[in-house]
């Protein structure tokens, strides 16, 4: 149990028996009546977000997240294998909860596993990755019509848009939340 007065942003809060995670919080102390505290909460099953508020020092319940870093292994069709690096055990994972970062993750490559009482709640990815075009068309001298970038497709099968300079084979950033294209990989 923790008071209102002690959320962070990242926690993980129990309201009701579903699991929130607080994206942001603000303190208000207005010139009349109690303080209170006006939180931006997102639902960590839905990823449904909603506001809500609580009276200054309202006992609320966290729940414990344990976030670990595991290796990705493969996908087998019907669930995503994670290793634990350290002691070796293997957790499978649905691809609901897996969502988007399967446009990023590679064999072999870390990520974050969030679970709460043996349940996995969701997969967190650096904020951006390092991956290889494998196919894009040549972009064309003087073709502005598209503002610049042309579609290229990821080694992991995903499509972004790069700019048109980019050619299949080169190594690009990638922004893991938007899928938006960060630069080129030197070397």
């Amino acid at each position: 149990m923790a008071t209102t007065n002690d959320l962070k942003n990242g926690m993980v809060l129990n309201i009701e028996g579903q699991l929130w995670t607080v994206i942001e919080f603000q303190h208000v102390k207005p010139g009349k009546g109690p303080a209170f505290v006006r939180t931006k909460l997102k639902n960590v099953e839905s990823n449904k977000t909603v506001d809500k508020t609580f009276n200054a020092g309202t006992k609320v319940e966290t729940a414990n997240v344990d976030k670990r870093t595991m290796q990705y292994l493969y996908n087998d069709g019907t669930s995503y294998v994670f290793m634990d690096t350290s002691t070796y055990d293997q957790l499978e994972v649905a691809p609901e909860i897996v969502g988007t970062a399967k446009n990023f993750m590679l064999e072999n490559q870390e990520a974050i596993v969030a679970t709460n009482e043996g349940r996995v709640l969701f997969i967190e990815l650096p904020a951006s990755v390092e991956l290889l075009i494998a196919e894009t068309e040549p972009g064309l001298q003087g073709d502005r019509s598209t503002g610049g970038t042309k579609p290229a497709t990821l080694e992991t099968g995903h499509q972004i848009n790069v700019p048109l300079f980019i050619t299949a084979g080169e190594k690009v950033k990638v922004d893991t939340r938007d899928s938006s294209y960060l630069g080129r990989v030197k070397g």
